[in-house]
């Protein structure tokens, strides 16, 4: 299908996120240039083939004006002596209207592979960049971990020393309270022993 001025016109690109490219409107702005030479390059060549067709059938739509004014002093040429040099002349016009759409058309193309290519090419960019920051995040995150495990073993540790020496503290404890109570109850036991065997004078009554 032959690319057309209107589908310059009316060609959508898809915006990308987190990407470089070309400024938008100056983009708009040379396509819009484009176009309009393109329509041009488009109308002069309609016209250079309606006339070439003209020309190739006999008709001789811009030799009708000037060989009338000058048919009184040329009697002697004949019409289609004057009406072949024409097609001559504007035939090289025609291949460079059909030149000049091919190169606006090449160029337009250029253009988009330029822009297609630079996307590409930010788009790796971006990946790489991506890949990178996830290894080094995750990096950063396996260290964090590897510290944070380590001060826990380090509290862990503390805090069951710290349990150990309390056991052993109430053990101990448990142990002295134990035989001084005890102590104590072998003197009382003493002492009523010895207050029940002592006879009543010796207490003064």
């Amino acid at each position: 299908m032959a690319l057309t001025p209107d589908d310059v016109v009316t060609k959508q690109f898809q915006h990308v996120r987190f990407k470089d490219g070309f400024d938008p409107d100056e983009v708009d702005d040379f396509l819009d240039e484009i176009v309009v030479e393109w329509r041009k390059a488009l109308e002069e060549n309609a016209a250079l083939k309606a006339k070439l067709a003209a020309y190739e059938s006999g008709e001789k739509p811009f030799a009708e004006s000037k060989p009338a004014e000058q048919a009184p002093v040329v009697d002697e040429v004949p019409a289609p002596v004057a009406a072949t040099p024409a097609p001559s002349v504007e035939a090289p016009d025609a291949a460079g209207s059909t030149s000049a759409t091919a190169g606006i058309i090449e160029l337009a193309q250029r253009l988009h592979d330029e822009h297609v290519a630079e996307g590409e090419t930010k788009k790796k960019q971006l990946i790489t960049e991506a890949e990178a920051e996830v290894d080094r995040i995750r990096t950063e995150a396996q260290a964090k971990q590897r510290e944070e495990s380590a001060r826990l073993e380090r509290e862990r540790n503390t805090l069951e020393a710290r349990i150990t020496e309390l056991r052993n503290f109430e053990r101990d404890y448990r142990t002295q309270l134990r035989g001084y109570i005890e102590g104590q109850l072998r003197d009382l036991d003493e002492k009523s022993a010895t207050t029940d065997s002592t006879p009543v004078s010796a207490i003064g009554l």
